[in-house]
């Protein structure tokens, strides 16, 4: 699948800022599931630093904007080609040891209905046992946009049993790594129709690390592992750790931000 992506990130403040330093994890991994063939990434005002690759393989790029400003925009677009790899990152090369991502975060710390939910569940065998876990997230967090916020954490979405997909994701990070599972969390996009169309599609899912198989997708959201209509951008323990945008503004105002993500299908 062909896809082209735009993503905005307009940054409003109440007073205009000094100084603002941004580190964005926002190029798309590479794995064998997908090919960029054009990528640009534009800071308003921005000065670009070097860009490096961490230990997780992801691509990380320093913006700094000197103020006064009062707004900052992010545009990203590009090109990509993406292909079904039934949810297995083949070809990714990192440095970080799988068994670091067992330790839990603020946002997956477990509480007592998670770790009941994590020995409830039976598989087969390692894999199994990984889809297994997530499709009890399903089962127990229904997709609800506007019940949650960016800070909700595992257990409050578990006891909402409502959520988006980053509620779903770390629910299955934080059970799955309770039975020995390493498991962290993806940011990217996700093209989620077939009409055509252009939609709103930032998403995230999870990876599970499966003895003998390595680094396995599944979106306890969606019912599903990744497949063509995903493309990766990054990993960390979880929302705030694979945030693609992390960043200081200096000033004492107050900020607003605006988000347009659009994902939409080309011919070949």
């Amino acid at each position: 699948m062909r896809l082209k992506i735009s993503h905005e990130t307009v940054y409003r403040y109440g007073q205009p800022i000094r100084n603002l330093v941004q580190s964005l994890r926002l190029t798309p991994s590479v794995f064998e599931g997908q090919k960029t063939h054009e990528w640009q990434v534009d800071v308003s005002g921005g000065v670009k630093g070097p860009g490096f690759r961490d230990g997780a393989g992801d691509w990380i790029e320093g913006w700094t904007v000197r103020g006064p400003v009062d707004h900052v925009t992010v545009r990203i677009s590009g090109r990509i080609d993406t292909r079904d790899t039934a949810g297995v990152l083949r070809g990714h090369r990192e440095m970080i040891h799988p068994l670091t991502y067992l330790r839990d975060s603020p946002a997956t710390r477990p509480d007592d209905a998670l770790r009941d939910l994590a020995q409830s569940v039976e598989g087969t065998d390692r894999l199994d046992l990984a889809h297994q876990l997530s499709m009890s997230v399903s089962d127990r967090i229904a997709f609800r946009p506007g019940v949650t916020h960016t800070g909700t954490t595992a257990s409050e979405a578990l006891a909402l049993g409502e959520g988006v997909c980053q509620d779903h994701t770390h629910a299955l990070t934080a059970i799955a790594r309770l039975r020995g599972l390493p498991a962290r969390y993806v940011s990217g996009y996700l093209h989620s129709t077939i009409d055509g169309q252009a939609h709103d599609a930032a998403h995230a899912w999870a990876e599970i690390h499966v003895e003998g198989l390595g680094w396995v997708g599944f979106d306890a959201a969606n019912r599903c592992c990744p497949d063509e209509r995903y493309v990766r951008l990054g990993s960390g323990l979880d929302a705030a750790d694979a945030a693609p945008i992390r960043g200081v503004a200096l000033g004492t105002g107050s900020e607003d931000m605006d988000v347009s993500v659009r994902v939409e299908e080309m011919a070949q």
